[in-house]
């Protein structure tokens, strides 16, 4: 089973909490035990998973990415360099368990769409595998 969640970011560098989003997905897929693919087809923005108990820990992602690309003289033209390196930083895509019909996060964690280039309209694929153990 697969499916397309719309994201529409507001700001360059943002990250989005989709967790109840997948987990609705995972939920109505009805698959017992198999894994979650997330994957974003985007060259500048990202996915990952952290904390999502306290809304101050993706601010201060978010802050800490928006410093990590030093102020050189990139190449490329549309002077959207910073996020391309970033989304390869973070990386587009994510494979988590899915065990008893539910996603296997740890207490505190969360997937956050991270956008590097925004805002913009984005595209999230998520791909449920079914496994038989």
């Amino acid at each position: 089973m697969s499916a397309i969640i719309d994201i529409y970011s507001e700001r360059k560098v943002q990250l989005i909490n989709i967790t109840s989003e997948i987990e609705s997905l995972v939920k109505n897929s009805q698959i017992k035990n198999g894994t979650c693919i997330i994957y974003v087809p985007h060259t500048t923005a990202g996915v990952l998973i952290n904390e999502n108990a306290d809304p101050s820990v993706a601010s201060d992602i978010e802050k800490a990415l928006k410093r990590i690309v030093p102020p050189i003289s990139f190449e490329h033209i549309e002077g959207n360099s910073p996020a391309h390196f970033l989304s390869s930083l973070v990386g587009c895509s994510l494979s988590i368990p899915i065990i008893n019909g539910s996603l296997q996060l740890g207490r505190w964690q969360g997937i956050f769409f991270s956008e590097f280039d925004g805002p913009r309209r984005r595209k999230v694929i998520v791909t449920m595998l079914s496994s038989s153990f």
